[in-house]
C-alpha cells in the first residue's frame, strides 16, 4: 500500500501520525540513501542514537531532519513510500512520481 510523505525545502521529511506511530514508535530513525530511494529505519530506543522524529501537531504528525543524509540532493515535495517488511524500512522515492 503506497504511503504519502513530503520533503520540505528546509530538509525535513514529514510523516503522518499514523505512519509514525505504526513504524517508528520510539520516535527515532536512521536514514540512508540507497539508489533512487531513502530508507528510513526505526531505532528501538533513544539510546540507539539516530534521528529524532519531532511531533508537529496535535494529530501526532512527525518531522525528521534528513537533509544531511540526502548528500546535497535537492529533494522537495510529496513522494510515495512503502513499508518493506523484509528490511524493516520505510522506502521513500527520491524522484517525484509523474501520474
Amino acid at each position: 500500500m503506497p504511503i504519502q510523505v513530503e520533503f520540505t525545502a528546509n530538509g525535513y521529511l514529514h510523516l503522518s501520525g499514523e505512519i509514525a506511530g505504526r513504524y517508528f514508535p520510539a520516535d527515532g530513525a536512521v536514514a540512508l540513501v540507497r539508489g533512487p530511494e531513502m530508507w528510513l529505519m526505526p531505532t528501538h530506543n533513544s539510546a540507539s542514537g539516530g534521528l529524532l522524529l519531532k511531533q508537529r501537531n496535535g494529530r501526532g504528525d512527525r518531522a525528521v531532519l534528513v537533509w544531511e543524509a540526502l548528500h546535497k540532493r535537492n529533494v522537495t515535495g510529496p513522494r510515495l513510500a512503502f513499508w518493506d517488511e523484509a528490511h524493516g524500512a520505510l522506502r521513500v522515492a527520491l524522484e517525484a512520481s509523474h501520474d
